[in-house]
């Protein structure tokens, strides 16, 4: 159990927290959010013990793990399995539990031949996977994750999903991505104007609870500023006047009692749309049989991919990492040229291109301003101004050299530079990864509202839900088109990982008729599947309903317990200590059957994944 007390942190004049504190409860998993640069990090690091609060306490019992996913980069063995197997629990024999490791290592995109391969091998953002690995391996007591869906593609995303549902401990988790968050965590806890304030549910729950407290808040403030004018203007009038005096004393006294509401500072938000270029044809872009490797003998990334994009389409781009997602988009930027087939672009289309590398390419001398005028020359420096103002580079932040931005600021800056820009055609490649959760609602409304098509590369799901109208898939060492939403590629054909079927290219030949039928051999076995599955699916939601509600149930017991036992009241104590047991037990219970039927769920659902494969 975490628990933190009154702490304060400063940096200049600077507050991010004051007066702080709050309990991390036996197996709460709390999504932490709040804006970029409130202070999420920073909380980390200080119950790390890596930064100190100016005051106050956080306190760990003794023998607490606390496991964190480490940013800084160190291996010491020769393959990636043993380094996973580094992480281990101590009272562990590492050889006969080394199937955690691969069971993590698989979830995380990790395939039987990379185990072992040296970790130094690994890019970048598989390195980080890794760690991450090594951090679940451990299974500390509290799980502290920063951002760990960044270097993760969609099909990792969804497995450490699931894994995190069933995490047995504590965890804090801070994530852009609120329907990840929302799926896996117990409870909300944010970060608002140096406070901290958590609740049990969603962050839909806590965002509604806070606004409609700081709607009531402003309404009394404005009757109160009310009030107090009419009182300062009686006794304005009547101060003079003898008669008068004790009741101008009387609300004198008044006034200097009743406390004064200051009214609430304004926090800023990403609130932009994207300036939309008139387009008049059918098709902005169209890809015709289109090749790419980046070797002539090499493996081919993407082969025969043919697809248009319309003025009115939300195109996703979803698949594992390293597959030709990114590669795509430079693809039709212009940016590298197909080993087959062409990229035809409409005369009158214009391209607003989001790309990673993008970042890399502001200059670091340069201002956030100075950026923004460059992206458009005609701008006056007024307009610019207020392009930084929308991306939250207000007054002299705007003047702000772009090497010392952090990353989500230059993300801004990469936005700014293509709201400047009319277009009919946007291309994203991972927007998201450096916005806070309001700023990505923003751009979902703004690409929502964007009259042009939008071709984007994403590993949210909540951004695929809401804008794609049809995908790009990158499955099965396969690219192809689904033309639909999300939801029903999920429900259609779904993963090959997660036993989906499997996207082939329809034959031709002579076969035809063999293929035919067993697609719709394949297609009753997803439906028999589906059918079998969904009753483990309904118990297991209301086994995990049944052991959130007892957690709380616990959680309020002990907080009277805490009360009882400051008052000495030794019935209380002994009714509430017998509860508490008592519903631990059930606790205890209750896993053990969700775990039974977890196992049962995936037994039954390789039954069915084997004979998806027989009737390939």
């Amino acid at each position: 159990m975490l628990q933190v007390t009154n702490i304060e942190k400063s940096y200049g004049k600077q507050t991010l927290f004051d007066g702080v504190g709050f309990t991390i409860n036996p197996r709460e998993r709390v999504g932490l959010v709040g804006r970029n640069g409130h202070g999420k990090s920073t909380l980390f690091r200080m119950i790390l013990g890596e930064e100190h609060q100016d005051s106050g306490t956080i306190s760990v019992p003794s023998g607490y793990t606390i496991g964190h996913l480490e940013q800084h980069i160190h291996f010491t063995e020769d393959t990636i399995l043993k380094e996973a197997c580094l992480a281990l629990p101590e009272n562990e024999d590492h050889i006969d539990e080394t199937w955690k490791a691969e069971t993590i290592l698989h979830g995380l995109g990790f395939s039987n031949e990379d185990f072992e391969k040296p970790p130094t091998s690994l890019s970048g953002g598989y390195q980080v996977r890794l760690n991450l690995a090594k951090v679940l391996v451990s299974e500390p007591n509290l799980l502290l994750l920063d951002e760990p869906t960044n270097y993760l593609d969609i099909v990792s995303v969804r497995w450490l999903t699931q894994f995190l549902r069933a995490w047995r401990n504590e965890m804090i988790i801070i994530t852009h991505d609120r329907e990840f968050m929302d799926s896996v965590s117990t409870h909300t806890m944010i970060i608002h104007r140096c406070k901290m304030r958590k609740v049990q549910g969603s962050t839909t729950k806590l965002y509604e609870q806070i606004l409609m407290e700081e709607e009531i808040y402003e309404k009394t403030r404005q009757n109160d500023e009310k009030k107090r004018k009419e009182v300062e203007a009686f006794i304005n009038r009547f101060r003079a006047q003898a008669t008068k005096a004790s009741a101008v004393q009387s609300r004198v006294k008044a006034l200097a009692r009743h406390e004064k509401l200051d009214k609430l500072d304004e926090i800023r938000q990403l609130d932009f749309k994207f300036r939309s270029a008139p387009f008049e044809a059918k098709w902005l872009l169209t890809c015709e049989d289109l090749s790419f490797g980046f070797t002539p003998d090499g493996p081919q990334l993407i082969e025969g991919l043919s697809f248009a994009i319309g003025k009115k389409d939300r195109i996703g781009v979803i698949g594992k990492n390293g597959k030709g997602k990114t590669t795509l988009l430079n693809l039709l930027a212009g940016e590298m040229r197909p080993s087959a087939g062409e990229v035809k672009i409409h005369p009158n289309t214009r391209v607003a291109y989001f790309g990673q590398t993008n970042i890399n390419r502001l200059q670091p001398h340069k201002t956030a301003l100075q950026e923004i005028i460059d992206a458009h020359p005609d701008y006056a420096q007024g307009e610019s101004r207020a392009i930084c103002g929308l991306m939250m580079f207000e007054g002299d932040n705007a003047l702000k050299k772009v090497s010392v931005l952090s990353g989500g600021e230059k993300s801004r800056v990469l936005l700014g530079k293509l709201l400047v820009q009319p277009a009919n055609l946007l291309m994203l490649d991972e927007p998201t990864n450096h916005l806070d959760m309001e700023s990505i609602d923003s751009l979902i409304e703004a690409i929502e509202a964007f009259d042009g098509g939008v071709i984007i590369v994403t590993h949210s799901e909540l951004i695929l839900e809401a804008v794609a109208n049809k995908l790009i898939v990158y499955d099965n060492d396969t690219v192809s088109v689904f033309e639909g939403t999300y939801m029903d590629f999920l429900e259609r054909i779904g993963w090959s990982d997660e036993g989906g079927v499997k996207v082939k290219k329809a034959k031709k030949d002579k076969n035809a008729d063999r293929s035919k039928d067993a697609k719709k051999q394949k297609a009753a076995v997803v439906a028999d599947r589906s059918k079998a599955l969904s009753g483990f699916k309904r118990k297991m939601a209301t086994l995990e309903e049944q052991i959130t509600k007892l957690e709380f149930d616990v959680e309020q017991d002990t907080q009277r317990l805490t009360e009882a036992s400051m008052k000495g009241k030794a019935l209380e104590i002994k009714n509430l200590s017998q509860a508490i047991r008592d519903n631990k037990a059930k606790i205890d219970r209750l896993f053990s059957e969700l775990e039974t039927v977890t196992n049962e769920h995936d037994a039954k659902a390789k039954e069915f994944d084997q004979q998806l494969a027989e009737a390939t």
